[in-house]
């Protein structure tokens, strides 16, 4: 399970705004899940289905409101709330919390933190930082390019063409995002989204020219840095004792971090203009994804065909 600790999240001073208010706070307490819980009804003394395992969020309802209790229902609550397992806690607003929640946080070495945001802006921007951290990851050996908005994956073993086949595409205007490593992450549990690290963006390798960099030789405009992987093809070399799909019915699925991609196979041999053919593939998924699917409706227009010669 992807995790991080809390003082990788306090050295976003800069994005997060956050300072330290605990003096003796672990900082090394494991961050692992990316909602949030504002602890509204835990602080009433209300308790059942309390997400103490998330990042607490005091916002200005719940400042306010830890203001207006008296000390014996604040030192009950707060004795009940703290005898839970708690990663850290986030006061929004710049507000400062009250002494007994700062005194029983470093008993239990919790860190509390504060931030200027207000508590809008700052969910906004933890909640897309906590979603890039934790985000399930893996990587895979491929050629990610972006042909017509269309992130296309390029799979195949080694020496088919994947590498020159997406060189030529940027020839021909499309985006280069990863050559040979792509790594790859899933977000908003069905997103996959591919990059490159940064040893080896905007480069690639090909036989017989050697390390190239895409970004200087076709300019900015060629490369970017991620983007989602929307289509998987996979490449090989002609089989003469294969049955490949012809009428574009059989779809497929790759799985990759628990989520489906659509996949398909292109044989490559002499004479096969692979760019232009990944160009169409990538125009085509394009409109099956806005409901247009030309093989089904083709093959549609055939049976009514075929029904209505057998009925005459």
């Amino acid at each position: 399970m992807p995790a991080f600790a809390v003082k990788d999240l306090l050295a976003e001073e800069l994005h997060l705004h956050l300072s330290l208010l605990t003096q003796n706070a672990n900082l090394d307490l494991q961050i692992t899940e990316n909602d949030l819980n504002r602890p509204g009804l835990a602080l009433t003394g209300f308790f059942d289905f309390f997400a103490n395992e998330r990042i607490q969020i005091f916002g200005q309802g719940e400042w306010s409101y830890l203001q207006t209790m008296s000390p014996d229902v604040l030192d009950e609550n707060l004795n009940k709330f703290f005898s839970y397992s708690l990663c850290c806690l986030i006061f929004t607003h710049n507000n400062s919390p009250p002494d007994s929640l700062l005194t029983r946080a470093e008993q239990k070495s919790i860190p509390v933190l504060r931030t200027d945001l207000n508590t809008h802006k700052f969910i906004l921007r933890i909640s897309h930082y906590l979603d890039e951290k934790l985000a399930r990851s893996t990587i895979l050996h491929g050629v990610l390019i972006e042909v017509f908005g269309v992130g296309v994956l390029l799979q195949g073993k080694s020496g088919v063409g994947k590498s020159e086949t997406a060189l030529e595409l940027v020839e021909r205007g499309h985006r280069l995002v990863a050559d040979d490593i792509v790594e790859i992450t899933c977000r908003d549990e069905n997103r996959l989204y591919g990059s490159v690290s940064e040893t080896i963006e905007h480069h690639m390798e090909i036989r017989g020219l050697g390390i190239i960099s895409v970004k200087d030789l076709f300019g900015a405009g060629s490369v970017r840095k991620n983007k989602r992987i929307d289509l998987i093809i996979h490449l090989e070399d002609w089989d003469q004792e294969k049955e490949y799909d012809r009428l574009g019915l059989d779809e497929q699925k790759q799985e990759i971090l628990g989520v489906e991609v659509d996949i398909m196979t292109i044989p490559v041999r002499p004479g096969r203009n692979l760019p232009i053919l990944i160009e169409t593939a990538a125009k085509n998924h394009s409109l099956k994804v806005m409901g247009h699917n030309a093989a089904r409706l083709f093959n549609e227009k055939l049976r009514k065909l075929v029904a209505t010669g057998s009925d005459s």
